[in-house]
């Protein structure tokens, strides 16, 4: 049976919707987090060596990465869904934003989150000035005009089709909805009824439903 090592508001709630959608048997091993450090705990390390969320295992097999790990599953129980055909324009959507999940958005999002972090406790009171500009200078300069780069890109493919690769649900969108739920997160989506649309779509789905009871409560982005 695959095991899907959960760590709590974390990459691997997405992993937990497409077992759903897939409908195959699985079981969840939860992780929380640091309450101090937010990290994932030591224990996670006993499955991967890097200890980091999401991560699977499927008998003798571990398999780490959510885009990996997405791809895993559609080869061996997708039943030749979830993945447009081979060679149509719906099969190079899929496989940019398949990509563009991790490669692109999450790291700017990440990068905005962190420079937040900067600006807060426990960094002494003395020094928040300088790290608030800095991290004001960035934000404004790169980060968030990146983002909304981002945004009204996807708002324009999502003016095309349902979801992200066409008009079926395929692994792309499952990917992208951990960065567009970071967004969403921090970030005014009125600009973006599409993208939001597509967001209200993902957590009507019942498969995704499912997926917030079996992994309990699920806070993005701390």
């Amino acid at each position: 049976m695959i095991v899907v090592h959960h760590l709590e508001n974390s990459r691997s709630q997405r992993i937990l919707w497409f077992l759903e959608e897939l409908g195959i048997p699985y079981e969840v091993r939860r992780y929380p987090r640091d309450k101090k450090s937010q990290l994932a705990p030591p224990e996670l390390k006993q499955v991967h060596p890097l200890g980091k969320s999401p991560v699977i295992t499927d008998g003798a097999l571990t398999v780490a990465e959510s885009g990996a790990i997405v791809e895993y599953l559609i080869d061996n129980y997708g039943k030749k869904k979830f993945r447009p055909a081979a060679d149509t324009p719906e099969f190079f959507r899929y496989r940019y934003w398949m990509h563009a999940a991790e490669g692109s958005v999450m790291p700017l999002l990440v990068m905005k989150l962190v420079f937040l972090k900067t600006t807060q406790p426990p960094v002494p009171f003395f020094i928040r000035p300088l790290t608030r500009a800095v991290a004001a200078e960035v934000g404004r300069s790169y980060i968030d005009p990146s983002i909304q780069a981002d945004l009204a890109y996807m708002e324009r493919e999502l003016g095309t089709s349902t979801w992200f690769a066409g008009d079926e649900l395929t692994g792309a969108d499952i990917l992208m909805s951990f960065p567009v739920e970071g967004a969403a997160s921090r970030i005014d989506l009125g600009p973006f009824p599409k993208v939001r649309a597509f967001l209200d779509r993902v957590h009507a789905r019942p498969a995704y439903q499912r997926a917030l009871e079996r992994g309990g409560p699920y806070k993005i982005l701390g």
